[in-house]
C-alpha cells in the first residue's frame, strides 16, 4: 500500500448499533489523512492561513467494500485523482485499509480552493501550486 496519511484504531465511541464502525467515523478517518497529509507536503492549516486560502469540499461519496470492527487497526491511502489547470477545483480518493490489507472503502470528495478573505472560491498563487503538486497522484490522474 503507497500513500498511506493516517495509521489508527478504531475507538468504541466510532461504533453504530450493528457493532461495526458507523458510516460518519470513516469521514472522520479520511478528514485526518488529508490533514496529514497536507501537513507532510508542507502546507497545514496554518500555512494555507497565511496565504489566505483553504480547501473545501463540495461532495463526499463513501464506497463500502468490508466492514470494520471495534479496535481493528486502519490505514487510509490518499491520492489526488483530479485537479483543473486553474488549479482551484480538485477530486481526492481515499482508501481505507484494515490492518491485514482489505479495502474497507473507498472515499471521494471534490472540492476547491477557498479565498478566506473574499469568502469565494480562488486560483492558487504559483508558490502554493508548486506545493499542491507534491500531492501523490492516482494511476488514473486528469489534469482538465
Amino acid at each position: 500500500m503507497e500513500h498511506i496519511f493516517f495509521k489508527g484504531q478504531v475507538l468504541w465511541s466510532m461504533i453504530d448499533a450493528n457493532r461495526h464502525l458507523r458510516h460518519s467515523a470513516y469521514s472522520d478517518f479520511c478528514t485526518q489523512a488529508r490533514n496529514n497529509l497536507m501537513v507532510h507536503i508542507g502546507l497545514s492549516v496554518n500555512e494555507c492561513a497565511k496565504f489566505g486560502i483553504a480547501p473545501i469540499l463540495f461532495r463526499e461519496e463513501t464506497i463500502f467494500h468490508r466492514e470494520i470492527k471495534m479496535d481493528e487497526e486502519i490505514e487510509v491511502a490518499v491520492e489526488m485523482t483530479k485537479h483543473n489547470k486553474l488549479n482551484n477545483r480538485f477530486s481526492i480518493a481515499h482508501t481505507v485499509y484494515k490492518a491485514d490489507g482489505t479495502k474497507s472503502a473507498t472515499v471521494h470528495v471534490d472540492g476547491a480552493w477557498f479565498d478566506l478573505k473574499n469568502r469565494k472560491l480562488t486560483a492558487l498563487p504559483p508558490e502554493v501550486v508548486a506545493i499542491v503538486n507534491k500531492i501523490p497522484k492516482s494511476s488514473s490522474f486528469v489534469e482538465e
